[in-house]
């Protein structure tokens, strides 16, 4: 049976509304308990990461303001102190506000505001309100702008960026391993011409290269700050120099570049920056779910699929089929994945939900712009480390496949023409023989001159010497 409530588990607060009851034992006031109450929707709240930024918007901006000679210096160290608790996530409980909540993010604001003027009140002589001195300067419609820009830089700085250079060094390294290893290539999921494991290796890591790139780019356009513009992007009630002392501020406190946005308006407007982010996190889950679907096809068998290579093992992969074991991480990375672009599609109509000069899906943007980074970030190390770095390759079904590859006549064609090399290749495979063997009886040529023309290693250089003459497909 639930617990009764009494008198003493509440206290009265108040805001320009009215009065209403907040828990006893809560640090936030009755903005954020509103807010609990009008939106139970999800159960989730803003992500550690937001409310980290949120932090450390607080701290600098009391900073700032101490500066500028618009804060005292005690009222502006205790709520530095309690901002950088908040940041350091010492505070979480303290933010139940649900993801759907008022588009401007309003109440994460003002749940920033009274849990950082409540524990700054408490540690201080002087009473710190969460209006006129933690939100001096501010507005909910710089501020949450601003959180977002500062929460995803970090995530992708700290967390993605470095997953993504470990995945790219993993495949690098395995790739290496295996450069004299020369396997059957595929094009529409059908034999094709011979590469090595080296260069489908390689194609994987230019992949992620070429994502690396797009990441690091949009975060040009992501470190622009629009604190500062307030409550439409004209700097109403804000020192003219605090949009630039702010990215200054942030810059130090996260460890990060920031500068401040030269227009303030389109900073609160719009949030393309975030957009195209998301689009960058959107490309490389594509490229991702390619790798993880390459590694499931060659692992797939082991008996009758291409069993080209073996994952670890890493689980039972069924409940009712002894000895089965499925390639769980590349399984668990596709998810990851789709949830990633559905994400981007979410981002995308949240990013063009601008209304003249406010964008009403802020906190929708920043919850999925931090998921997907995170999901990426954790499931790239996965990849990494529970599949590339421990899969081992089955020489002998490569070796196997590769010699009676009927594709491989792809290389007489410059010499017997093309009709006559796919009726070469037709009788190998009809006859399941090895195709140097059929070409011997058929082409005309010479045992030496196959052997030289149809050698696999050869032919992963490409070149008309080597048969690499036109066609497609």
């Amino acid at each position: 049976m639930a617990k009764r409530k009494t008198p003493s588990d509440y206290r009265i607060e108040h805001d320009s509304m009215g009065e209403l009851k907040v828990p006893a034992a809560a640090l936030w006031g009755a903005q954020t308990q509103r807010a609990v109450e009008n939106f139970p929707i999800s159960g989730r709240p803003m992500p550690r990461g937001f409310i980290r930024a949120l932090g450390l918007i607080k701290a600098a901006a009391a900073a700032v303001n101490a500066d500028l000679g618009l804060l005292p210096k005690n009222v502006a160290k205790a709520i530095r102190d309690a901002a950088l608790q908040v940041a350091d996530g010492t505070h979480d409980a303290q933010f139940p506000i649900d993801v759907y909540q008022t588009g401007s993010g309003t109440s994460s604001n003002m749940n920033a505001n009274e849990v950082v003027a409540t524990l700054a009140s408490r540690a201080g002589k002087a009473q710190v309100h969460p209006n006129d001195h933690v939100n001096l300067g501010q507005s909910s419609n710089d501020v949450i702008p601003t959180a977002i820009r500062v929460s995803a830089q970090l995530a992708t700085v700290e967390g993605l960026l470095p997953a993504l250079k470990h995945l790219r060094q993993t495949i690098d390294r395995r790739g290496k391993s295996l450069d004299k290893v020369v396997k059957t290539g595929r094009t529409h999921l059908m034999d094709a011409m011979p590469l090595t494991f080296a260069q489908e290796f390689g194609a994987w890591s230019s992949q992620l290269s070429s994502a690396q790139a797009r990441i690091e780019d949009a975060l040009k356009r992501l470190r622009r700050l629009p604190i500062g513009g307030t409550a439409i992007g004209t700097g109403i009630n804000a020192d003219p120099r605090f949009g630039k002392a702010m990215a200054k501020s942030l810059s130090s406190l996260a460890k990060a570049k920031f500068e401040s946005a030269e227009d303030k308006f389109e900073g609160l407007a719009a949030q393309d920056d975030a957009v195209e982010l998301s689009g960058q996190l959107n490309a490389l889950a594509v490229a991702l779910m390619k790798i993880a679907n390459d590694l499931r096809w060659m692992n797939a068998g082991p008996l009758a699929g291409i069993g080209e290579i073996e994952l670890p093992a890493l689980q039972p992969g069924s409940s009712i089929m002894p000895g089965k074991v499925n390639p769980v991480i590349p399984e668990a990375t596709c998810m990851v994945c789709a949830q990633v672009i559905g994400h981007h599609a979410a981002i995308t109509v949240a990013g063009a939900s601008g209304n003249f000069q406010l964008n009403v899906m802020l906190p929708l943007i920043a919850h999925d712009l931090l998921d997907s980074i995170g999901l990426l970030s954790n499931a790239m190390r996965l990849l990494a480390d529970k599949a590339i770095a421990g899969l081992k390759v089955r020489k002998d079904t490569v070796e196997a496949a590769l010699g009676r590859n009927p594709i491989l006549v792809t290389a007489l064609n410059p010499i017997i023409g093309y009709e006559k090399a796919a009726a070469i290749a037709k009788r190998a495979y009809k006859e399941n023989r090895p195709v140097f063997d059929v070409a011997l009886e058929d082409s005309g040529l010479s045992a030496a001159q196959l052997k030289k023309l149809l050698d696999p290693a050869a032919l992963t250089k490409g070149g008309i010497h080597a048969g690499g003459a036109g066609g497609g497909g």
